[in-house]
């Protein structure tokens, strides 16, 4: 599924955080790993600077790039390892290298450096995570998030949609490599289908939607059987952000692959916004998975 892992840095903590289960994963996959750093001039520059910056501005900013690459190739076990320093605009940049390196795969920190320098910070983040076509891994420095060597309980999140099933086949492809259970959960929306916060559903349009995230996750937990895997199954009614984030601190998720769009309307819970918020907030792992990734394993 992963032949080849591009994974950007700029020698944070957090990007080596994401790092760690970035090459853990090429190990399993036996993928290519891209590791750039992208160096952007103009913001470097800053905004007052008329004159332009003086080549040996630039030249540190490119040996502070390289030096962020070599801290991520001191982590590799393997000779599949190819780097770059890019110059561009972060996102820009990084969505370009891959598309062009026909990358499987981006992980990527979801904060990095503070000042003229950072590129990694969550906005960047999540226009890669918003725009890119491969999934992208995100991780920001947590007790929970560093490289354990595998994982053991893994939630892939559901609401029925296309697009939330995109997801299926790369949460069963590491799910297979890692041998762990697999988490099918639905969160009803219940502030969504009330319109406000402060006003109950009625309880038949609620039993509609709890009925309908149901069959979504016993749809996709039959895939989930059929793949050989243990699978947990769980509805439950709250902000669907929240539910998320209180289900992984419930049941000791290590990773969790969810999709970037869900349903619109009464019923949505996989909205871009919503696994946004989910990144910024995760204490593990998020692989984000757009409705154009979805493959079947190899």
């Amino acid at each position: 599924m992963y032949d080849s892992v591009l994974v950007p840095t700029d020698g944070s903590d957090h990007a080596a955080r994401v790092a760690g289960h970035a090459l853990g994963l090429a190990r399993w996959f036996d993928a290519t790993v891209h590791v750039v750093s992208v160096v952007d001039v103009s913001a470097a520059g800053g905004v007052f600077d008329a004159g332009g910056v003086s080549p040996a501005f630039v030249e540190r900013l490119e040996d502070e790039a390289a030096a962020a690459i070599e801290r991520i190739e001191t982590m590799t076990d393997t000779d599949r390892v190819r780097s770059a320093v890019l110059k561009g605009s972060p996102a820009a940049t990084i969505l370009e290298y891959a598309d062009e390196n026909d990358v499987d795969l981006i992980a990527m920190g979801t904060h990095g450096r503070t000042g003229v320098n950072r590129y990694l910070t969550g906005s960047v983040t999540e226009r890669v995570v918003r725009q890119s076509d491969v999934p992208v891994m995100t991780a920001r420095v947590t007790e929970r998030s560093e490289w354990a060597g595998g994982y053991d309980e893994i939630l892939l999140p559901t609401d029925g949609s296309e697009p939330a099933a995109a997801a299926v086949d790369h949460a069963l492809a590491i799910a297979t490599r890692a041998d762990a259970t697999v988490h099918v959960v639905s969160v009803v929306d219940v502030s969504t289908v009330a319109g406000r916060p402060t006003i109950v559903a009625p309880n038949d349009i609620l039993a509609q939607f709890e009925s309908d995230a149901e069959t979504a996750v016993e749809t996709v937990a039959a895939t989930v059987r059929d793949a050989g895997l243990d699978v947990e199954t769980h509805v439950r009614k709250d902000i669907p952000s929240q539910g998320l984030l209180e289900y992984v601190d419930d049941h000791d998720i290590d990773l969790v692959t969810m999709g970037t769009h869900g349903r619109t309307g009464f019923d949505r819970v996989l909205l871009g916004s919503t696994t946004e918020r989910f990144v910024r907030r995760a204490p593990v792992p998020v692989l984000a998975v757009h409705p154009t990734a979805g493959s079947e394993p190899n």
